[in-house]
Order: C-alpha cells, then structure tokens, then sequence
C-alpha cells in the first residue's frame, strides 16, 4: 500500500480530491492509474475508493508551483471515468477549479495575505490563465 496526500474538497457542483503534483508519479501513465485505484473506477459504485459513483464526484485536481511568470500555480483537471478505466485530461472543469485557489494557500503555495489573497492559475489542459 502506499500513501499519498490528498484534500477532499468541493468545487462548486463537483467534488474530489485535490493533489500536489510532487505527491503523485511523474510519468503520466503510472499517474493515472494511481488515480484510478484511489478514485476506485471501473466499478459504477467505485466502492473501493474515494470517488461517489457519479462524474460530478469523480474529478481530480492536480496542482503545483508555476513556473510561468503569468502564474501563481499551475492546475491539471483529471476526469475519472466510474465505470470505465480510464481518465480523460482533454476537458477542463470550473467547478474543481473553485478549489485549486484555496488549496493552494493551505498547502503554502500562495502567501496569504490580509484581506483578499490573489491566485493566479495556468489551467494545463487548456493552455488558459485564470
């Protein structure tokens, strides 16, 4: 068994965990089929994992540091397939978004600031800056 760090967070409508990209392996296809065992896809309850058998419930977000002098932190949008093993990276999803700004402050990758904090995200699915 090995452990990996997540935030159970909800974005808007949707809800699913939310990951450092260090937390995670590098190469895309281990990744992703880390993602589908904790998720516990290909099975229409995905009783074997955190995700709630729906698509709403079956979102990833993954975030890091940018490196990108436009952004604060970078986000990938994973879709996880329930009944399927599979994942799709191609979409985006505003509702997760909703929950990469606040993660990003807790896990220390923005500074809080008194107020209103600013969070600048390169969304990497779609190449687009929010």
């Amino acid at each position: 068994m090995q452990l990996i760090p997540c935030v159970l967070m909800r974005g808007g409508t949707s809800k699913g965990p939310v990951f450092l990209a260090s937390d995670l392996p590098a190469r895309s296809a281990e990744r992703d089929e880390m993602l589908l065992d904790a998720m516990g896809s290909g099975h229409e309850l995905e009783i074997d994992g955190i995700g709630g058998g729906s698509p709403q419930t079956s979102k990833v977000a993954i975030v890091s540091r940018s490196d990108h002098p436009d952004a604060d932190v970078d986000y990938l949008f994973v879709q996880v397939m329930v009944s399927q093993r599979r994942v799709d990276t191609a979409p985006n999803c505003g509702n997760m978004l909703c929950a990469v700004g606040p993660f990003a402050i807790d896990q220390g990758l923005v500074q809080a600031q008194s107020g209103v904090t600013q969070v600048r995200i390169r969304n990497l699915n779609t190449g687009t800056f929010i």
